[in-house]
């Protein structure tokens, strides 16, 4: 196994997304069927808009239930992060990490020439920089 450098080497391809439009409970579904900590949110073209974490959905619940609203009638783009930082395939896992840390935002969509081709989470990040660092440890001790 070549030693992970890049986002193209922890990067999950063909990530689940959810469009901007769907209901959030629905969305809230699938992160739980899952076991997701969030969705990338795209548009009707399949471009990346957005993000959608567990703690967007918590807030949105929540405010629905304080408000005695019905959390049933929201919709994703109302709750969604629009804050999108990205990264390319070719990006440097180290300085992707450094970024996940400075925003405190646990994934990332993985663009390349415009088009969603995967995305990162803080989970793959640690397991690449692991991973490194073990190849390391172990080409040291030859």
């Amino acid at each position: 196994m070549p030693q992970p450098t890049t986002i193209s080497d922890c990067m999950h391809a063909k990530p689940l997304t959810v469009n901007l439009d769907a209901n959030l409970v629905e969305a809230i579904e699938i992160i739980f069927e899952y076991k997701l900590t969030g969705l990338t949110v795209t548009d009707d073209s399949g471009q990346a808009v957005g993000i959608l974490s567990e703690l967007d959905c918590i807030k949105a619940v929540l405010a629905a239930v304080y408000n005695e609203g019905d959390p049933e009638r929201s919709l994703v783009r109302d709750v969604m992060c629009t804050d999108l930082v990205t990264c390319k395939p070719s990006d440097s896992i180290v300085e992707v990490a450094q970024s996940m840390l400075e925003s405190r935002q646990r994934r990332r969509p993985v663009i390349e020439n415009g088009k969603l081709v995967g995305q990162v989470s803080s989970s793959n990040v640690l397991w690449a920089l692991m991973e490194h660092s073990r190849r390391k440890m172990f080409n040291r001790g030859r």
